[in-house]
């Protein structure tokens, strides 16, 4: 009986790399260094390990593009960690588009919102929902919480101290956008910027995080996370984490809304 239970234990404990350790879905994160943009992701990649193993998903992390020359299916999200559209290239954005369409889910963060040429690819800009003006310098204000029923505010408080660039955005060129975060303008000075550059904010609707369903995907977007030292911080952690998982799964959104 003894030598039948430890054959057992043995077979259990060599089947755990396959069996057990899979995760209830796959991320890929991609982080790109870009000129103002590089250092973040030293510190934001062993977040979003620890990340991993607290919520018990299964993440990849790409430096590059080279994912989007291969196959996207395996991955409930992507993250779109600083790396905005005009990163991919001819077949790449096709596979993006064409994983979206399937239901994948995506999440960008901060310099993803930005595309340069702008009108250059369209349809990512209507997948990031609003396209991006301009910044002042960064700054301490009021991060006021709209949709207190979306997973990413479910860790922070109403009224949130939060300092950052606070991207300033034109009008929306997607129907759909639902705001869950937004900055009060009369908290800093929307007008603080390099000599030779004009700021003037976007007044009493100036939202920072929303979400919406495009192209028979999910998207989140959070213009939040400058600063490499934010992901130390556990609220911008579940912030982060909040919006990836309805990214990745659809759920947590309160449905009696």
């Amino acid at each position: 009986m003894k030598r039948f239970l430890l054959l057992t234990l043995l077979c259990l404990a060599s089947l755990a790399p396959s069996a057990f350790a899979q995760g209830q879905f796959k991320v890929l994160v991609v982080a790109i260094p870009n000129r103002y943009h590089h250092d973040y992701a030293v510190v934001a990649k062993p977040q979003f390990e620890r990340m991993a193993q607290m919520h018990g998903f299964d993440l990849a992390w790409s430096w590059n593009s080279t994912p989007f020359d291969g196959d996207l299916s395996p991955y409930a999200a992507i993250v779109l960690l600083n790396t905005p559209g005009d990163e991919l290239k001819g077949e790449q954005r096709a596979k993006l588009e064409a994983y979206v369409r399937t239901g994948g889910g995506v999440m960008a963060v901060h310099r993803a919102l930005i595309f340069n040429p702008p009108g250059d690819w369209p349809w990512f800009e209507r997948l990031i929902g609003r396209t991006f003006r301009i910044h002042p310098m960064v700054q301490t204000a009021t991060v006021r919480v709209e949709d207190p029923a979306f997973p990413a505010t479910f860790g922070l408080p109403s009224r949130w101290v939060w300092t950052d660039e606070w991207y300033e955005f034109n009008a929306p060129v997607t129907r759909g956008l639902r705001t869950v975060l937004s900055v009060d303008e009369t908290s800093y000075d929307p007008t603080r910027i390099w000599p030779g550059q004009t700021a003037r904010g976007m007044g009493k609707d100036h939202p920072v995080a929303w979400y919406h369903t495009y192209d028979g995907g999910r998207v989140f977007v959070t213009a939040l996370g400058h600063t490499p030292a934010l992901y130390d911080d556990p609220s911008y952690l579940a912030h982060l984490y909040g919006g990836l998982w309805w990214a990745a799964t659809g759920k947590g959104i309160d449905a009696s809304r």
